[in-house]
């Protein structure tokens, strides 16, 4: 026996109803359930977006903050070292450190590049699938 509003139990509503009902109930719970899944999914990835492009808006304006702050620098660097060997030399020689460092970091980003090798486990595992699907031979 069931209790009060909560409807007949599974083994007397299986008794009373037909298969193909059960079935059509089944069926339109989980369409129910898979769409609500799917909306939750699309509200977590619409508040995720929106955090990520607050973000990457603030890490914008830090580099170009930074920029600035880099440019106002080797300006009051070069003009330093221009009061002590001519303002053309302090320019070559400031220009001279950035292209080392530009050299510096390009060597390293593109050894750090050349270590990406991708998904070579996934690769291999999702190239055996086929293999896998294939009835086995008898002898």
């Amino acid at each position: 026996m069931s209790m009060p509003g909560t409807g007949p139990d599974p083994g007397e509503r299986a008794a009373q109803e037909s298969l193909g009902d059960l079935l059509s109930d089944v069926t339109r719970n989980l369409s129910q359930l898979l769409r609500q899944e799917l909306d939750l999914a699309k509200a977590e990835l619409r508040e995720s977006a929106t955090k990520a492009g607050k973000g990457a808006g603030l890490l914008g304006g830090a580099g170009v903050a930074g920029h600035f702050a880099l440019l106002f620098l080797s300006i009051a660097i070069w003009w330093g070292l221009g009061e002590l060997i001519g303002h053309g030399w302090s320019a070559i020689l400031v220009a001279l450190v950035y292209a080392i460092v530009a050299a510096v970091l390009a060597v390293t980003g593109r050894n750090k590049l050349r270590e990406v090798r991708g998904m070579p486990s996934t690769v291999d595992s999702a190239k055996r699938i086929p293999e896998a699907l294939k009835p086995e031979e008898t002898k």
